[in-house]
């Protein structure tokens, strides 16, 4: 006897064709009923023999499209409609918004086959696409995802592309962004030209800067080989040292710059095609100013068809913008800022709805370790323990912020540092469209403490009750929700600066921490910040608030004696914990940089002169009985010490890594005699070193430690926002 059954199915399961594949599925069943989209998903009614109808639902879960993630699958009896046949029926666009929108795919091989083809009415378009990839999260205004909620809408589809799109048997069956030369979007380059594309390719070749509008926003490009094309490119953004990203035709080109690993190549063909950070090949055919001084290279590959048909050798892409404001995403706004800096533009008539920057990945023991999430990881939910609705307004650097609701986390897109009114506004808009989108109400607010924080002012301002989360709990809340864990952990929190319950300046922090709280145990020996933020752009200030010798090179200034009196004297110069301001101290005493031009420039030179293969490691002290202390100057002891016996700096510089990652194992032993907890969450952006992070991991692991390190959120302040969330809702 046949029965009818109402299927839920709750996930990223609009516009991946999850449709095509619930009607290929059950007519290949023979299996009668329907299949729609709606605010909270997709529903299906299914009706044929029971054990058919089985069937039907475990190749639900089991065998969804590529792009899709089925989260829920949930069913209910329905009364027998007789049988009949399988229909894909039109949206519905009321009742409580649960559906997710999925991130913008790369480009699928399908589609770069047509595009290839000279005999394909899509030959060389720039803008094919199916429900295999494409466009979804940046051009996307509101939900059920249907052509007439996207930046899509103004264009009509003709008659071949409407046929494709309303037959259930093709790809690009309900592909919201479908189009062809005839219909869709179309380039246009400035100064004006016959053919943009061709027009765009000679400005690359002769060595000129191209703006370029991509999906989230605008690139300017340049050569990678030509020295003076990346130095032009260099002086207009006013970005002195900050390695450019480089966007390479292939996966052997690719190979030809950097020595790869197996994980550092899936990471750059996944769909994401996030920039990946890869070991820099010695004899890699680059212009110097790509990455001066620095043995990574940031690598990606095409992931537009506009990039494919453009990318014919490396090239340097990075966004289009002057340094410290935001992506340029809109066409007047973009030809007005970046006028002063691309000689030309390529730009086409698809608006951007939500301005979103290229992703940063690293690849750690074979897993994806964040930099900077956004394209092709937003808006992807990460699961939190369920609560009330809530609003995580994130940190003031690197910000993200993020909504959270029964049991999803949906951290944004990178919006860069609240610093100025434009990347401001770009916040502000995002929880506007985040909240309409995921048709989130917040009814409690999560901020950080730091009373100068924007983030802070914004949460402040709103007329909801808020609950403060400390800094470098978030970190290791963060990293707990990272992993699906709720805690107890002994959470090492290693970062630049945060604000910390007694109003100094924490960063060196060893916590016992679960989603609800944390306890301080253990720290870095605080030392004085002279200066306060100058000491941060000044990393030889930290030398002097360490106390170095005044005979060394870095002593040579003519500041020096005032800093270190500012030092001694407490004067302008706050208490602070920081690990990072420790790295900064060891670079300016070593030579390696004593000025930065971004942030954590010192530390990451600093772990590039390292030499991997030292295994020595400098001693610190940890003192006190009721919680302790890390004696910091310790390692800068010996640092100076093996400095004025004339050790190499690559030795030192690893020794002082191997100290770090020592003292981490000493203090989590310590702990976990007193606490008797066995898992060390590593979080803070100081465990973007990946040095520090592998000696660290693989001492604790050898101690007997479960260990927690990032894998879906980035360690730095980027993922201060999924923290603040957890928190917020385990509290609530």
């Amino acid at each position: 006897m046949d029965v009818r059954v109402g299927v839920r199915v709750e996930g990223i399961v609009q516009g991946v064709g999850f449709r095509p594949f619930v009607h290929g599925l059950a007519t290949g069943l023979g299996l009668s009923g329907l299949v729609g989209n709606d605010a909270g998903g997709v529903f299906i009614e299914v009706e044929g023999a029971p054990d058919v109808v089985g069937r039907f639902l475990d190749g639900l879960r089991t065998r969804p499209p590529r792009l899709a993630v089925v989260e829920r699958v949930t069913t209910r009896e329905l009364a027998a409609g007789g049988r009949g046949g399988f229909a894909i029926v039109g949206s519905e666009a009321s009742g409580e918004r649960r559906a997710l929108v999925s991130w913008d795919s790369a480009t699928c091989d399908a589609c770069l086959r047509e595009m290839r083809d000279p005999g394909d009415r899509r030959h060389g378009y720039p803008f094919i696409n199916c429900t295999d990839c494409g466009p979804r999260f940046t051009i996307v205004k509101d939900v059920p995802y249907d052509r007439p909620n996207t930046t899509m809408a103004g264009f009509a589809m003709c008659g071949p592309c409407a046929a494709e799109y309303g037959d259930p048997s093709d790809r690009r069956f309900h592909a919201q962004p479908v189009c062809c030369p005839s219909c869709g979007p179309a380039l246009v380059s400035r100064p004006r030209a016959a053919e943009p594309l061709e027009a765009a390719r000679a400005v690359l070749a002769d060595g000129a800067v191209l703006a370029v509008k991509g999906l989230g926003g605008y690139h300017l490009a340049a050569r990678a080989a030509d020295a003076r094309a990346v130095a032009a490119l260099r002086t207009r953004k006013h970005r002195e040292a900050r390695p450019f990203a480089v966007m390479v035709p292939d996966l052997a080109a690719a190979r030809a710059l950097c020595v790869l690993s197996e994980a550092e190549e899936d990471l750059l063909t996944s769909p994401r095609r996030p920039i990946v950070l890869a070991r820099r090949r010695p004899a890699a055919d680059l212009a110097d100013a790509v990455a001066p001084g620095n043995r990574h290279l940031g690598l990606m590959l095409p992931y537009t068809p506009l990039h494919h048909l453009l990318v014919t050798e490396p090239t340097v892409m990075t966004s289009g913008n002057v340094s410290d404001e935001p992506i340029a995403y809109r066409d007047e706004d973009a030809l007005e800022r970046l006028s002063g800096l691309a000689d030309a533009f390529l730009l086409h008539d698809r608006p951007i709805h939500t301005r979103t920057d290229d992703s940063v990945v690293r690849a750690f023991r074979g897993r994806p370790l964040p930099v900077r999430r956004s394209r092709g990881y937003a808006p992807e939910p990460i699961p939190v323990p369920a609560g009330p609705p809530v609003l995580a307004c994130g940190a003031e650097l690197k910000n993200t912020f993020c909504l959270a609701r029964d049991g999803r986390a949906f951290v944004s897109h990178h919006i860069g540092d609240l610093e100025n009114r434009e990347t401001l506004r770009a916040f502000e808009e995002g929880i506007e469209h985040f909240t309409r989108l995921f048709d989130i109400t917040p009814e409690l607010v999560a901020y950080d403490p730091h009373p100068e924080y924007l983030s802070t002012m914004y949460a402040l301002d709103r007329d909801l009750p808020v609950t403060a989360v400390q800094h470098h709990h978030a970190h290791i809340a963060s990293c707990l929700a990272d992993n699906g864990a709720a805690g107890p952990v002994i959470g090492v929190a290693f970062d630049g600066t945060g604000y910390g319950t007694d109003g100094t300046l924490w960063g060196g922090e060893f916590l016992v921490a679960d989603l609800r709280g944390f306890e301080r145990l253990g720290h870095l020996e605080p030392v004085p910040l002279p200066g306060g933020a100058a000491a941060i752009r000044e990393p030889w200030r930290m030398a002097a608030a360490y106390g170095v010798p005044d005979d060394l090179p870095v002593a040579r200034r003519p500041e020096w004696a005032a800093v270190t009196a500012l030092a001694r004297r407490r004067v302008n110069a706050p208490p602070t914990s920081s690990m990072g301001r420790l790295f900064d101290a060891v670079a300016a005493v070593l030579g390696v940089r004593d000025r930065v031009d971004y942030e954590g420039q010192a530390a990451i030179e600093l772990e590039q002169r390292a030499d991997a293969a030292e295994r020595g490691a400098y001693p610190a002290a940890l003192t006190g009985t009721a919680g302790f202390t890390v004696a910091g100057a310790d390692l800068l002891d010996a640092v100076v010490s093996d400095l004025r016996s004339h050790v190499p700096v690559p030795t030192i510089a690893a020794r002082f890594h191997n100290g770090v990652a020592a003292l981490v194992v000493a203090a989590a032993a310590r702990l976990r005699s007193e606490t008797g907890i066995g898992t060390v969450a590593l979080s803070g952006g100081v465990f973007q070193n990946m040095l520090l992070l592998d000696r660290a991991v693989t001492g604790l692991t050898d101690a007997g430690f479960e260990v927690l390190t990032h894998h879906r959120v980035p360690p730095n302040d980027g993922g201060i926002s999924l923290g603040q969330a957890a928190v917020a809702t385990a509290r609530a």
